[in-house]
């Protein structure tokens, strides 16, 4: 932070002058990077005049008042609001005037004191923004606006009524008789236990997540995206959403079975003219009218959302009254069972729709006449007319359909009834004599299961029965007491609603006879509501009650699924659904309502309650799986921050519930569970590509930690074996003025090399102090991440400051990584304007980074033309990638065509592997030993043996080497011609000897071409400008000569030739052989022979490689290391450049002194 001390004046009673009184203070001058203004310049800013200078000493007395500045040193750099309180423009404006702190004063910015967060959090609310608050802000016209009250609602009103309205539903007033009737009493109590406990699990699991702080706008979508990662959290988020939504559907069909079956069912468009097509005439009016009911709740929805929330307590009033009604009919079956026969012919059941009495025929004024049921069964209404087989051998037996409490009814209850689509209702304690015709029952009065019944399709059906437990987590910013009301009110709530359903499913078993429980739509008692007629004192009751019930749960259902993709959009984690976030002015979710309302659309088209419910089972299940491996992760992790209120939870119950949520999913339906683990999946994954980047201290980011602490230790116990070698690559990037990667296709290079494999870490030196470089850090970091991003790199970026950029490439090297995972390999670019820069820093940082890497014992890969090689977008064609082998580095040479040739830029090309023969070398048998060495690394490549015999050293090659001592004078000396060039040597020779002779009688030394400076510079330049204008003329002399006699490459050594190769060897050294050869004088002598074989071996090696590879997509070279001298390194740099001359693409490698490949599995 910038600092200023400014002297303020203050009277003998601590008086600090007024706004009248003249005020003067002393500044200091400010800090030097807060934006250059001067002492004049701060004190203005200070609101001071001119410098304080006291006349009396005791009228008074200067203090030292403290001032700070936002500067450019990391501390103002903006960040996050506090994670508890919400900061606000007003609070930063307070200043301290205390004296009692002031060995804190300058940390009251950012560190405020006790008693301000004491008071912040007192007053702190966390309304949500919901359709009350939305319909409020539309109402308040006015300047002033209406101040909200703080949150007043308690654990009943608040979350356990909520919890009981959602739970309580459709699918106990249409579904539960026949799933009752059709599994019977023990399956179905399995089905409600195993469903009632999944959800007491999971509500444990959640009141452990939503008693660990506060909860904001969300509720459970909040709640697993904080504690599992925004990955994590839009997926299961986007799963609640389209739960909810198709709970919207089922609501809403319920709704339409409700009125066009028991309310009005002449209001039916489409009416069957044959029972088979009963089915099909139902689920089209149904999607009909549903789609007409989701219109009118949609718009009802978007004008008067106020509405819907006032009328919350009267559908609740309904429900709650409907369930009163049920166990008020139970009790009067006791006394007086109410009167609904059934009629059976045989043992199987009818639908008296179509006939009043339940006979035959009757007597009638002593006359036998046929019934209407009569008329069903045969072909007319006279006595004698042709009558079904099943009908003439079976009587017709009226049975009650209540019997009631004491009847005994349970014990023919117990037991399952399933069967496949249309099969009969029947009763199997009754006498049935012969059969008929299957195919002529179609059309017959038949009670028949309209679908194929089994026990998983029943728990897919029931379970939305017991969702909507989240409903008090969804209202904790509307509760006085967030953390104690949640836990109590949701469990109390499942436990209220388990002991109803266990108790309904007893006593439907034990007051309802099998067949009328197995009747869905109640056929046989007149298209009467099943649960309708147990109860008390009119079926009317229960549907009315259901039908309001179904209204009020299919708009709540409007109302919040919208509010929840809006919350998931506000998040920016999906960035296509940012479009979502938006709404009306006050807030409202326009745009999520009619996304919501299409979607629903979807679930009303299905038109079948029975197939819709087990949908919204696996989005809920998948959403209450996570809940649990939320809560299972932050207590087995043991987050610092994870200290809920609620205690009465455990890492293996949240287990518990995820397993029993993936064994219901799987057990509901298997294929929707697929489908729904598969969106969850995509979600998952197009968040984690494409979604923003979030950090909300997530359960899945500390499991992440804790198994990259576990890896990191177990990969430090050992050193990793050759067969898992691979290049952990440390990236050394240039950046240029502006913080720019100048070469971004080095980082393309690391994403062809390593494919997404393996460590990657991207480094970069600038240098300065971290105080004054800190922001430039910052930038340069984002730029080569976004850099990487572009370039598809996956890996680390670190930006070290150093005090000169030696040091940072050093510390980047030493310590770059993290136990195990430490980089292996150093992949740098190859200093392409070393002989144009004036700073010879610049090669003499490349050559020390070589030594480094050689001594820490790391390959290193230098790319030459880095900025020609492939992008990733690029297809190379046949081409060939050439591995010239001279040295024997660990197999780095053979592994990387191998790993390039993995990526899609290099698949096309061959691998081509030259190795350079020796003279005593059997080059034939070489090439077949290095076939086998191929074939046993599972290798494809070409083999090809260069023999390179000791030629005789060229006058090119003397001049090469004097080149790297006085390049300027050798530009210089191209330029003359052959005479002017002979005239010139013999003026700069005779010059030359004249300086020699006199500083050598001076000084007594000899000059070399490659010693140290020494107090005789004169002498080194005026010796080097002979040695190099004599090699000049001699390579002018005998250049025709070397040009028609081109070199010779055998492919084998004769055995004459090596025997005079080894004698001639022997004989002459290489002084006397230089001599000979250019017929010489002495000075040639003081020529440093080993930089004249070096560069020999270079220019050799650099017209083998050129004739052999040069048409290649990538050469790889063996690079040679540096001088032990480092008085040599820029002769080094001259080595390699001419090593390199006429390549385009070339990968300089050097082994890091291990084994890298290996020929065994």
């Amino acid at each position: 932070m910038g600092e200023r001390f400014v002297v303020v004046p203050v009277g003998g009673g601590g008086v600090v002058p007024g706004d009248g009184e003249p005020s003067d203070s002393v500044v200091a001058d400010p800090a030097p990077c807060t934006g250059g203004s001067d002492g004049r310049e701060a004190a203005q800013e200070a609101g001071e005049d001119s410098v304080f200078e006291p006349q009396d000493p005791d009228a008074v007395v200067p203090i030292l008042e403290y001032n700070r500045e936002p500067n450019k040193y990391g501390d103002g750099v903006p960040k996050e609001n506090s994670p508890f309180i919400n900061n606000t423009d007003n609070d930063k404006g307070n200043s301290y005037d205390g004296t009692n702190m002031a060995l804190f004063e300058e940390e009251m910015d950012s560190n405020p004191m006790v008693s301000s967060l004491l008071n912040k959090l007192a007053n702190y609310t966390n309304l949500t923004q919901g359709a009350q608050e939305h319909e409020e802000a539309d109402e308040d016209e006015g300047p002033k606006k209406k101040a909200v009250k703080s949150p007043q609602m308690g654990t009943f009103m608040g979350v356990y009524l909520p919890c009981l309205q959602n739970i309580l539903g459709v699918i106990l007033f249409l579904r539960l008789t026949w799933i009752v009737g059709t599994a019977g009493i023990l399956e179905s109590l399995a089905i409600v236990g195993l469903c009632c406990s999944c959800t007491m699990l999971t509500a444990i699991s959640m009141s452990a997540i939503a008693t660990n702080g506060v909860v904001p706008a969300g509720g459970s979508y909040y709640m697993i995206s904080r504690s599992l990662g925004p990955e994590f959290g839009g997926a299961v988020g986007l799963c609640f959403y389209l739960g909810t939504t198709f709970a919207g559907s089922m609501y809403i069909l319920g709704t339409i079975e409700i009125l066009l079956t028991y309310i009005v069912p002449k209001a039916a468009i489409f009416v069957p003219e044959k029972k088979e097509d009963a089915v099909d005439a139902l689920l089209n009016n149904m999607r009909v009218y549903g789609t007409c009911c989701l219109a009118l709740m949609a718009v009802v929805v978007f004008v008067g959302v106020k509405y819907v929330n006032k009328l919350a307590l009267v559908f609740l009033a309904c429900v709650v009254l409907s369930i009163l009604a049920i166990y008020a009919g139970v009790i009067k079956t006791i006394f007086e069972p109410p009167d609904f026969p059934v009629c059976m012919l045989g043992n199987r059941t009818l639908q008296n729709e179509q006939f009043d009495k339940c006979l035959k025929t009757e007597m009638i004024d002593n006359i036998t006449v046929t019934t209407d049921l009569w008329k069903l069964f045969c072909s007319g209404p006279e006595l004698n007319a042709t009558c079904n087989e099943y009908f003439n051998n079976n009587n017709l037996t009226l049975v009650q359909g209540i019997p009631g409490l004491r009847s005994g009814v349970i014990s023919d209850n117990m037991w399952s009834e399933y069967g496949p689509l249309a099969t009969k209702v029947e009763n199997r304690n009754m006498l049935s004599v012969g059969g008929s015709d299957p195919s002529q029952d179609l059309n017959l009065p038949y009670v028949v299961n309209d679908i194929t019944t089994f026990f998983t399709l029943l728990v897919g059906i029931y379970f939305p029965s017991v969702t909507g437990i989240m409903a008090g987590s969804n209202r904790s910013g509307d509760l006085r007491d967030a953390q104690k009301s949640i836990p109590i009110g949701t469990i109390l709530a499942i436990t209220t609603t388990s002991i109803i359903y266990i108790t309904c499913v007893v006593l439907f078993g034990a007051c309802i006879e099998g067949v009328l429980l197995r009747d869905k739509f109640g056929d046989s008692v007149k298209r009467n509501l099943v649960i309708g007629t147990l109860s008390w004192p009119s079926p009317w009751v229960i549907v009315i009650g259901s039908f309001f019930s179904c209204c009020g749960a299919g708009l709540q259902s409007l109302t919040g699924a919208p509010r929840l993709l809006q919350a998931i959009a506000r998040d920016g984690i999906v960035p296509f659904l940012q479009v979502f976030g938006h709404g009306k002015a006050n807030g409202e979710p326009t745009w999520a309502l009619l996304l919501t309302a299409g979607i629903c659309e979807i679930g009303i088209l299905i038109a079948s309650l029975d197939s819709v419910a087990p949908i919204l089972s696996m989005f809920f299940l998948m959403c209450y799986l996570f809940v649990n491996l939320a809560c299972a992760l932050q207590t087995l992790l043991r987050t610092p921050n994870w200290r809920p209120r609620f205690k009465y939870y455990h890492w293996a119950l949240s287990f518990l519930g995820m397993s029993l949520c993936l064994a219901l999913m799987f057990i509901s339906s298997w294929y929707y569970a697929i489908v729904a683990m598969a969106i969850a999946g995509c979600i998952y994954k197009y968040i984690e590509y494409r979604g923003a980047e979030k950090e909300w201290g997530d359960g899945i980011r500390g499991l992440s930690l804790n198994a990259a602490r576990y890896a990191l230790i177990r990969l430090e116990e050992a050193p990793p074996h050759t067969k898992n070698w691979r290049p952990q690559l440390l990236v050394l990037l240039n950046l240029d003025s502006d913080q720019a990667v100048k070469h971004p296709r080095l980082l393309t290079f690391t994403s062809q090399l390593k494919a997404g494999k393996g460590l990657t870490i991207v480094g970069n030196v600038l240098e300065g102090t971290y105080l004054t470089k800190d922001a430039e850090a910052k930038r340069a970091e984002q730029n080569i991440k976004c850099a990487m991003s572009a370039e598809r790199t996956k890996g680390f970026c670190h930006v070290v400051i150093s005090s000169n950029l030696r040091d940072g490439v050093s510390h980047l090297i030493q310590s770059a990584g993290l136990g195990g995972m430490k980089h292996n390999t150093v992949l740098m670019a190859w200093p392409g304007t070393w002989k144009q820069s004036n700073d010879e820093q610049s090669w003499r940082n490349f050559i020390e980074t070589v030594r480094e890497t050689t001594s820490a014992h790391q390959a290193l890969l230098v790319a030459k033309n880095v900025d020609s090689f492939p992008t990733n977008q690029d297809r190379l064609g046949e081409g060939t990638i050439d591995v010239w082998w001279v040295v024997h580095d660990g197999g780095m040479l053979m592994l990387l065509p191998f790993l390039l040739r993995q990526h899609k830029v290099w698949r096309k090309c061959k691998m081509r592997i030259f190795t350079v023969a020796q003279m005593d070398d059997n080059s034939i048998q070489m090439k077949k030993d290095l076939q086998t060495f191929l074939y046993h690394l599972r290798l494809d490549a070409e083999v090809e043996v260069v023999e390179m015999h000791d030629n005789d050293i060229s006058a090119f090659t003397y001049e090469k080497t004097l080149v790297m001592e006085q390049r300027s004078q050798m530009l210089k000396q191209m330029q003359l011609s052959r005479t002017e060039r002979e005239r010139e040597i013999q003026s700069i020779t005779d010059e030359s000897r004249n300086s020699i002779r006199r500083k050598n009688q001076d000084a007594g030394q000899s000059s070399g071409l490659s010693r140290q400076s020494s107090p005789t510079e004169d002498t080194q330049e005026d010796e080097a400008q002979l040695i190099h204008d004599r090699n000049t003329a001699s390579h002018a002399a005998i250049n025709d000569k070397t040009e028609t006699t081109p070199e010779r490459v055998h492919m084998t050594w004769t055995k004459e030739k090596l025997f005079t190769e080894r004698h001639r060897n022997r004989e002459c050294n290489d002084n006397v052989a230089v001599r000979d050869l250019f017929n010489m004088k002495p000075e040639w002598e003081s020529l440093n022979q080993l930089n004249v074989r070096r560069m020999h071996t270079a220019i050799k090696l650099n017209e083998v490689v050129v004739n052999r590879s040069q048409g290649a997509h990538l050469v790889l070279l063996n690079m040679p290391g540096p001088p032990k001298n480092r008085g040599g390194d820029e002769n080094y740099m001259e080595f390699l450049e001419v090593l390199l001359e006429g390549l385009n693409r070339v990968l300089l490698v050097r082994g890091g002194g291990r084994e890298v490949i290996t020929i065994y599995s």
